[in-house]
């Protein structure tokens, strides 16, 4: 037997919830005293938490502890995440992968709490669903070990898997993890560049791409003894 998967990142990518994540961000620093300018979001596209609470630190002298820092943003993100939904175009992209028989999982660089969260507000759960968080490797992204593990976990091999992206961080990190990518931006973020070897799709428009991919890509045989 074949097998091939659809890689997904979370956030920007499945789930319109980036500028949730910055809103929650800026509510908890203001509560800590401190004023985030609206430029430094779209540098936080596709970051780790440790990596924001590091530029934080760097670009406006931010000084509580990353755990002070988790704590706060983690509580306000979680009071709006009801209302997240899934980005424009994915219903779409699930019914192809339904219909050619894809499996896919989901890997993001956001910690189990705001994954599982996401989840239920964008009904994305289902049996039997794969999901790697940060919580659930060493390196988060741009390292391609998140990548890596949805690939064991799903048992297939990683030159048969297709990683969708929106930022370039992750991008990178599908890359460096062996698999083809797709760069695909939200509708206003042309600011954006991706790697050259990157595939890029219209941001309003990713079962395009994903259907012409998914039609002559090439299939290995499934790995065997994998989890």
């Amino acid at each position: 037997m074949t097998e091939r998967a659809v890689l997904f990142d979370m956030d920007g990518t499945l789930v319109d919830s980036e500028g949730l994540h910055f809103d929650a961000m800026k509510q908890a620093l203001l509560q800590m005293g401190y004023h985030v300018p609206d430029a430094l979001a779209d540098r936080m596209t596709g970051m780790s938490g440790a990596d924001c609470h590091a530029l934080l630190r760097e670009a406006i002298g931010f000084k509580p502890s990353f755990d002070d820092y988790v704590e706060g943003k983690y509580r306000c993100y979680l009071a709006g995440a009801a209302r997240l939904e899934r980005r424009r175009g994915v219903d779409a992209v699930l019914r192809l992968l339904a219909e050619t028989g894809t499996r896919f999982a989901i890997v993001s660089n956001s910690d189990r709490m705001l994954v599982d969260a996401n989840l239920r507000a964008a009904s994305l759960q289902q049996p039997g669903l794969v999901t790697v968080s940060r919580n659930d490797v060493v390196r988060g992204k741009p390292d391609p070990e998140p990548y890596l593990r949805a690939a064991h976990l799903l048992g297939v091999s990683p030159e048969n898997c297709i990683v969708v992206e929106d930022s370039t961080p992750g991008a990178v990190a599908g890359l460096a993890a062996g698999m083809t990518v797709i760069g695909w931006p939200e509708p206003h973020r042309t600011d954006l560049v991706f790697p050259p070897s990157a595939i890029l799709a219209d941001p309003n428009d990713l079962a395009s791409t994903l259907t012409g991919l998914l039609s002559s890509f090439p299939l290995q045989t499934t790995l065997q003894g994998c989890d």
